[in-house]
């Protein structure tokens, strides 16, 4: 009987612990898919409690009808296999949820409500139904009610307290996100194995966890694949990306979540990349004109804005400042990310700059999330911050994206950063890119002065950037439009989900 009591308090516990997991690893599994917005995590959260809600009300109802503790243990035997499934069929079902509502102007929003309904429903209700069921089986007098209620509520909560930091802080960052839910099924399905120990069904109970790691073995045991678009060099699941690096020729590139930008080259041929990240090596043109003594870059990632200003400029002091700690390690193996003049420092780029007290000739910010920038570096506040940490010459530069002809995000950093900087530019990447750079500055400088001094570059190579910069249309100044983001409000992903459905629109996909 005491073993039995043990048992139950136990399965309260995992229930509580697997269904914090699996909030947790929802949201790694949506965010390559439908981003990290606001209105994202408040749709996951506010569907988890739905599903908990839903189980309260059933478990209670059928826990007083049918209060059997093997009963109980069939449903977390079931809630095992659910989120076993859960990783094994995740893939194909959120591309479907995000391809087949991508025409709706709330596509995100729909296609993230449809996975998170057709992928977490099921198990997140079934571990919904354990608290209340194991109340009512605890229960053995009025007079111990409390008691028996109170124990199960501490249990679970204690659950669901280091559901939260384990899957966090040590099971996704050290193995993954579907491996992590493989475990919780694992452990699911092995305590209700053991329930069951009495019953007929022990067979198919064990069975469970069994099939559990068999479906992981089958997920996982394929090894490195051919992408479409190269070879596949690495992959692997960090706490905040999906990373890969992939190859084609002699370029590499690094491709973060769901797999629709470069955010890092590197060819060991060449310096150029005719991309945004050439377009960096101008910013000292919108400030003094000589080349920068310090500078820092906030979204490093592989380090190529960083290659490319040591190999032009020289041993210059570079401060790097990355959030992701194991794109790092793929910059350094990879991306030849090996510099001695660059210093790494692994943190949020924001909370970096507001903490040190060094001024630059030249801040690069290129942090993206795809397809989000971070809304917390496109506001008044942060620019004022990093003008702060300014020379009173240096230069911002933001790499923006776009569409070929919808710039309504270039538009709203630009009229942001015109609230704080006296002069703002705006040069177009060519080459097929759909990128913009904005140049902030507090220099006493035109437009002509940028054009005069490209024109006059004297280090041969800087002199092919600074030449298709030169490109008729590609560089203008900006002006205020009314448009400031702030801390309060900055609705980047507004704006970003209106550019998406804009190209859908546009082009018909």
């Amino acid at each position: 009987m005491r073993s039995e009591r043990a048992l139950l308090l136990a399965l309260v516990f995992i229930g509580g612990f697997s269904s914090l997991g699996i909030e947790f690893a929802a949201s790694r599994l949506l965010a390559p898919y439908f981003g990290q917005a606001l209105f994202v995590w408040g749709l996951l959260i506010g569907m988890i409690l739905i599903y908990l809600t839903v189980g309260y009300a059933v478990g209670g109802r059928l826990a007083d009808r049918h209060p059997n503790p093997l009963l109980l243990y069939a449903i977390t035997a079931a809630a095992a296999a659910a989120t076993g499934l859960i990783p094994f069929v995740s893939r194909p079902i959120l591309s479907w949820a995000q391809t087949g509502f991508a025409q709706l102007s709330v596509g995100v929003v729909v296609g993230s409500l449809v996975a998170v309904i057709v992928l977490f429903a099921l198990p997140v209700i079934l571990l919904g139904m354990v608290s209340p069921f194991a109340i009512r089986l605890r229960i053995d007098s009025i007079a111990r009610a409390g008691n028996a209620a109170g124990a199960v509520y501490a249990l679970s909560t204690l659950g669901s307290i280091l559901g939260t930091f384990v899957p966090v802080f040590w099971l996704i960052p050290s193995y993954g996100t579907r491996p992590t839910l493989y475990l919780l099924a694992a452990v699911l399905g092995v305590v209700s194995a053991v329930g069951l120990w009495a019953s007929r069904r022990v067979r198919l109970a064990a069975v469970i966890p069994v099939a559990i790691l068999l479906l992981a073995a089958v997920q996982h045991g394929t090894g490195i694949r051919d992408a479409a678009y190269g070879q596949r060099l690495y992959e692997a699941e960090s706490a905040y990306n999906y990373i890969q690096v992939v190859q084609s020729g002699q370029r590499r590139d690094l491709i973060l979540n769901e797999g629709h930008a470069v955010h890092s080259v590197y060819d060991p041929s060449t310096i150029y990349t005719l991309g945004p990240w050439d377009d960096f090596l101008l910013a000292p043109l919108f400030g003094s004109g000589a080349p920068p003594g310090r500078i820092a870059i906030i979204g490093l990632a592989g380090g190529t804005v960083a290659r490319e200003y040591t190999a032009i400029d020289g041993s210059l002091p570079i401060d790097g400042i990355e959030l992701d700690p194991k794109i790092v390690e793929v910059g350094r193996r990879y991306f030849a990310m090996t510099e001695p003049n660059l210093k790494v420092t692994v943190a949020d780029g924001r909370y970096w700059l507001a903490t040190q007290a060094r001024r630059y000739d030249v801040i690069a910010v290129d942090a993206y999330r795809q397809p989000y920038i971070p809304f917390y570096l496109t506001t008044r506040e942060f620019f004022q911050s990093a003008r702060a940490h300014l020379a009173p010459d240096g230069v911002v530069a933001v790499n923006v994206g776009r569409t070929q002809t919808d710039y309504r995000l270039v538009d709203a950093l630009s009229g942001t950063m015109t609230a704080v900087f006296p002069h703002v530019f705006i040069v177009d990447t060519g080459h097929g890119f759909t990128n913009s750079l904005i140049f902030g500055t507090g220099a006493d400088v035109s437009l002509d002065t940028f054009v005069a001094r490209a024109q006059s570059v004297s280090n041969p190579a800087l002199r092919p950037i600074a030449d298709d910069a030169l490109a008729v249309g590609r560089a203008r100044e900006a002006h205020p439009n009314g448009m400031v983001f702030t801390d309060d409000l900055a609705p980047v992903e507004r704006v970003i989900d209106q550019i998406i459905l804009g190209y859908i629109r546009q082009t018909g996909r």
